[in-house]
């Protein structure tokens, strides 16, 4: 199933994100695709709020890994745009993060797609203008009732 949504800004963004939380319930890998700045770390302080966490989430572009534990589900914050081969990715950690349970959030999943999950959720942020974007959700019945 596709459903998709237009934010007309970042907090939009969040709260999509935030309702959609509610429907995870661990062991999920969301897989999201988007240029550099659609919002793609927007949304994942969207799910973490929505999932409890009240420290800071930032993009994981240098440490490769985020953590964010405390909440109601703990979200594992990955950035694969240096990952170029298997090897790197084994080093990153991502298959063992994938069995503990948590949120697993990609971003530039399209560099890892042989290693998605065949269950994972594809979530595609693209630009309409300055600030509005269309985020596509593909996948299950994730937005159901959430209102926006």
């Amino acid at each position: 199933m596709k459903e998709e949504y237009i934010s007309n800004s970042p907090e939009d963004t969040e709260k999509i994100a935030e309702k959609l939380s509610s429907n995870l319930i661990g062991g999920e890998v969301i897989a999201f695709t988007g240029d550099l700045g659609m919002g793609k770390t927007c949304f994942v302080r969207g799910l973490a709020r929505g999932l409890g966490f009240s420290g800071e989430v930032t993009s994981p572009t240098f440490a490769i890994i985020n953590e964010y534990r405390g909440g109601r589900l703990d979200i594992f914050h990955f950035d694969m745009y240096r990952v170029a081969d298997w090897n790197n990715l084994y080093s990153t950690g991502y298959f063992e993060y994938c069995e503990y349970g948590g949120v697993v959030a990609v971003e530039w999943s399209e560099n890892i797609a042989s290693a998605l999950p065949q269950d994972a959720i594809y979530i595609d942020i693209k630009r309409i203008d300055d600030t509005k974007r269309k985020i596509t959700v593909t996948r299950g019945n994730l937005f159901e009732d959430i209102g926006t």
